[in-house]
């Protein structure tokens, strides 16, 4: 039988196990209740409460407006929804770069103010002294490898990352680095996949890929990408699974054109 299926909720000792089972991790965004307790009812094993929500839910052009509170509102809504689901909440741009002391109290005012299960950081060896310092607090930490959005500026592009040989290797040893650290899992984004093969067999922590190929051992998407809410954004890696702002387009035009027409609401329709 498989863990997905055994467990009522699932942990980080579960996420590991589903890796030593073979089992792969899904995983997807959410940032409200309501998508959410579809997301949670459907199965999937991880909710990321990504900072992503600055692009989806407030129109923003990169990740980096989004604030702490904002972030714990939005963690807050998925918690109240997630009964089976583990709830992992993006630490947002500033409230952990830099200053350890701040991260902690960052990653404590999530886990205290949402109730999530666990925080995630972008960054290899550069944040490993923010990282050590939240898991001393028994908080669970995500490691983020590879396309790192909150460093858009540095990169100046959301090509795939680590082509080239140097940048691979660092990808290696901060992986390696953030496994030592404690980290649980790590998130490996747009990377070539047979370097995310070779780090995923070298981790004994699980590795879920975004744009990483199928060797990780767990997929993640955006849930307004997979769902096709947004038009006009087609990656390579991105999978549709449904078209829903056609399906919403046209259950709206239905709408307008029925008040428009005076048929809605008809006589059965009200009191």
């Amino acid at each position: 039988m498989s863990v997905n299926k055994e467990i009522k909720r699932v942990t980080t000792h579960s996420i590991q196990a589903m890796k030593v089972n073979g089992e792969k991790i899904a995983m997807l965004t959410a940032y409200d209740f309501s998508m959410a307790k579809i997301v949670d009812d459907a199965g999937v094993d991880v909710i990321l409460v990504g900072d992503s929500a600055s692009n989806v839910m407030a129109g923003h052009e990169t990740t980096l407006p989004i604030t702490l509170d904002q972030m714990i509102y939005h963690a807050s809504s998925v918690v109240r929804a997630a009964n089976r689901a583990l709830v992992v909440v993006d630490l947002p741009f500033g409230s952990y770069q830099g200053n350890s002391k701040e991260a902690l109290s960052s990653a404590i005012r999530i886990m205290k103010e949402s109730g999530a299960h666990a925080v995630k950081l972008e960054g290899g060896i550069e944040i490993a002294e923010s990282v050590s310092r939240i898991l001393t607090a028994g908080i669970p930490v995500m490691g983020h490898l590879g396309l790192t959005p909150q460093s858009i500026y540095k990169f100046g592009t959301y090509t795939v990352r680590a082509k080239k040989e140097a940048e691979a290797q660092k990808l290696r040893e901060d992986a390696l680095k953030l496994q030592e650290l404690g980290c649980f899992a790590v998130v490996l984004e747009k990377i070539p996949a047979a370097l995310a093969q070779e780090v995923s067999a070298s981790l004994q922590i699980p590795t879920i890929g975004i744009g990483a190929g199928q060797h990780c051992d767990g997929q993640v998407l955006v849930i307004h990408d997979m769902l096709g809410i947004n038009k006009g954004f087609r990656p390579r890696f991105l999978r549709q699974y449904a078209s829903l702002y056609d399906v919403m387009n046209d259950a709206i035009k239905g709408y307008v054109g029925d008040v428009k027409a005076k048929d809605f609401p008809n006589e059965r329709e009200q009191y």
